[in-house]
C-alpha cells in the first residue's frame, strides 16, 4: 500500500472519529468542550464554553452529519440565554447547575467568537437567520465589545489571562483578540473597520509600518522597533512599554485569516511561522519561543497547575485546533500541498493515544497532555478538510494566491 493512499485513508478515518466524538460530546444544551470523564467533570470542561461551541460550530456545519449540522448552533443559543446584563458572552456555560462564569478578569473574546460564528453560520445556510433572532443579544454583545475599544486606535483593550491563552501575561492590545475584532466589524459592518486594519498593522508589526504621527502610537512602538525577535511575525501584544514577542502562531494565523494582512504580510507571517518550525513534528505548537521564569513576562501564575512552565499548554505546547486554522491559512494562501500535509498530520496526532483527540502535546517531548476527547480538536480537521477540499475562503475573506517559497527543512534532530 503506498504512502499516499495510506495517508489518505487515515485522514477518511479521522474524519469517520470526528464526527462520532462530536456526537458523544453532544448534550441538550450543546456541544461540550470535552468527552465526559472523572477528571473533565472535575476540571470543568463538562460545560458549554463561548469559544469551543463557536470553532466547533464550524466543524460540525460542515461535518456531513445531519445531527451535528442541525445542532451546530445548540450552543450557541444556550450562550444567548446566559448573556450578562451588560451584554457580555459567558466564557463557560455549567449545564448542570445552569450557571454561567465569566473568568477571573473577564474573558473578552468569548463574545467575539459567538458573534463571529452566529455570522458564519447564516452565511454557511441562509435558513437559520440566526442574526435575525438574536437580534437583540447581538446588539448587546457588540455594544459592550464596544466599550472596551480604544477611541483613537479603534482597537480593543483587555487584562492579562482573559482570552483563549488564559494563563499567558498578554494584555493591553492584544493580536488574537483584535484579529478577530476586525473580523466581527467586517461580519457586521461596525464603524471604523479600516482604521482598526491600518492600527493593528502599525502598532503589531511597527518594522514595516508607517507609524501614525498620533504622538502615543510612536511612543507605543518606539520600545519594539530595536528589540524583537520574531521581525516576520505580529507583536502578541502590545502595552504601555513592553509588548509580546514570543511568537504567537494562533494570533498570527487569524490575521490572515481574518483579511488583516494584505498578500505581502501574509506572505511574511506565514513564511516566519514555517521558520519559526511551528509544525515541525506536530501541528502546530502555539509559539515560537515560550517565555521562561527569567523573563521580564513571566508571571508566578504560570505555573498554575504546573501548566505554563515553557513548552507547555500556551506556552508553547502543540494544539491540534490551532493546527486546523493553521491548514486553512495554508491553503488560502496557495500553499496546498503543504496545507493537505499538515491535514493528514492532524489525523496522525488526533489518532495518538488510541484516538484521544487531545488538548494538546508537550512541544518538546510531544506527551500528551490536557484532557482527551476534545470537540474543537475534531471540529477544527473537519473544518480544515472541508477548506482544503471546497477552495472557499474560510471567513469569506480571500487574497489574491500567494506563491510561498518552501523553507529550508529543519535538521532532524532540531529540538526547538
Amino acid at each position: 500500500m503506498s504512502t499516499q493512499h495510506s495517508a489518505s485513508q487515515r485522514v477518511d478515518e479521522c474524519a469517520e472519529r470526528a464526527v462520532e466524538l462530536l456526537l458523544r460530546n453532544l448534550a441538550p444544551a450543546g456541544i461540550l468542550a470535552a468527552t465526559r470523564t472523572r477528571d473533565a467533570v472535575e476540571r470543568g470542561y463538562v460545560a458549554v464554553f463561548g469559544r469551543d461551541a463557536a470553532v466547533c460550530a464550524l466543524g460540525m456545519a460542515v461535518s456531513g452529519n445531519a445531527t451535528l449540522q442541525r445542532e451546530a448552533a445548540t450552543g450557541l443559543l444556550t450562550l444567548a440565554r446566559h448573556q450578562a446584563r451588560n451584554g457580555q458572552i459567558p466564557k463557560f456555560v455549567d449545564v448542570h447547575a445552569e450557571e454561567a462564569d465569566f473568568w477571573y478578569l473577564g474573558c473578552i473574546d468569548a463574545t467575539l467568537w459567538w458573534l463571529i460564528a452566529l455570522a458564519w453560520l447564516d452565511r454557511h445556510d441562509g435558513r437559520l437567520r440566526l442574526r435575525e433572532t438574536l437580534a437583540t443579544n447581538i446588539g448587546r454583545a457588540i455594544a459592550w465589545l464596544e466599550c472596551q475599544e480604544h477611541q483613537r486606535f479603534f482597537l480593543l483593550q483587555q487584562n492579562e489571562a482573559s482570552d483563549w491563552a488564559d494563563i499567558m501575561p498578554r494584555s493591553g492590545f492584544v493580536l488574537y483578540t483584535n484579529a478577530l475584532w476586525y473580523l466581527v466589524k467586517q461580519q457586521y459592518g461596525l464603524a471604523h473597520a479600516a482604521q482598526t486594519r491600518r492600527n493593528f498593522n502599525q502598532l503589531f508589526h511597527p518594522f514595516s509600518a508607517t507609524v501614525d504621527e498620533y504622538r502615543r502610537a510612536r511612543l507605543l512602538t518606539h520600545y519594539v522597533r530595536n528589540r524583537a525577535r520574531h521581525r516576520d511575525l505580529y507583536l502578541s501584544f502590545v502595552n504601555f512599554s513592553f509588548y509580546g514577542d514570543e511568537g504567537d502562531t494562533f494570533g498570527n494565523v487569524l490575521a490572515v485569516l481574518c483579511g488583516l494582512a494584505n498578500d505581502a504580510q501574509a506572505h511574511r507571517t506565514l513564511q516566519g511561522l514555517m521558520h519559526a518550525g511551528v509544525d515541525d513534528v506536530h501541528p502546530v505548537r502555539a509559539v515560537c519561543t515560550p517565555i521562561v521564569e527569567e523573563d521580564a513576562l513571566w508571571r508566578p501564575y504560570m505555573s498554575r497547575h504546573r501548566q505554563n512552565y515553557a513548552w507547555q499548554y500556551h506556552n508553547g505546547g502543540i494544539w491540534p485546533f490551532v493546527g486546523g486554522f493553521y491548514a486553512v491559512a495554508l491553503a488560502q494562501a496557495g500553499l496546498r500541498e503543504r496545507a493537505a500535509r499538515v491535514v493528514e498530520r492532524l489525523a496522525e496526532v488526533n489518532a495518538l493515544g488510541g484516538w484521544r483527540f487531545t488538548e494538546w502535546l508537550h512541544g518538546r517531548s510531544h506527551a500528551l497532555s490536557g484532557m482527551a476527547g476534545q470537540s474543537w480538536n475534531a471540529a477544527a480537521f473537519l473544518m480544515a478538510r472541508d477548506a482544503l477540499a471546497s477552495q472557499r475562503p474560510l471567513f469569506g475573506v480571500w487574497s489574491r494566491r500567494l506563491e510561498l517559497r518552501q523553507p529550508p527543512a529543519p535538521p532532524s534532530t532540531s529540538l526547538r
